[in-house]
């Protein structure tokens, strides 16, 4: 950008207010905005710091936290996603950090969202990917038992007998 142009920004071209802090505090992110809500994509090892200056910028709920599995078509494999909100400035953030096969695991937010305890935990146990720092990092879904992770696209798919009710079959 020429700094012509960055000194005669149009007012509806300047980040919102309530952004603009957390976007100055991590300039290496990548920032975009959808419609009405905001994406930033950022490395992970930021991920807890971006949450906890977007809380304290007005967003005070985390919605959900999940996984992608790109298995073969991205790199990095995995990508943990992210939704805040703001209810007092009704505005939605969604977060992503790129997420490494090989080391597949990204700093909790339960520290800064305490609600976040059991979709970290969904994602463990589903994708494999590790939240450091989590109070409790076990499966929820799955028994304890259970070998590997069935949201991953490598994951083999075989079949477990089911007996339904009234139905002396087991399919």
């Amino acid at each position: 950008m020429s700094e012509e142009k960055t000194e005669h920004v149009a007012e509806e071209d300047a980040p919102h207010p309530v952004i603009a802090p957390v976007i100055d505090q991590f300039p290496e992110a990548r920032w975009e905005i959808s419609g009405t809500d905001w994406l930033v994509d950022v490395d992970r090892s930021q991920l807890s710091d971006l949450a906890a200056a977007c809380r304290d910028a007005g967003f005070e709920v985390c919605v959900d936290v999940t996984a992608v599995d790109w298995y073969r078509s991205r790199r990095p494999r995995f990508q943990v996603v992210v939704n805040l909100l703001s209810h007092q400035h009704r505005r939605r953030l969604r977060v992503t950090a790129g997420v490494p096969a090989d080391d597949p695991s990204v700093p909790s937010l339960c520290p800064v969202y305490p609600g976040v305890n059991f979709p970290e935990r969904e994602v463990y146990d589903l994708f494999g990917i590790t939240f450091e720092g989590h109070p409790d990092m076990t499966r929820i879904l799955m028994p304890d038992d259970w070998e590997g992770h069935p949201l991953r696209k490598d994951f083999a798919v075989g079949s477990v007998p089911v007996r339904f009710k009234e139905s002396p079959e087991v399919i």
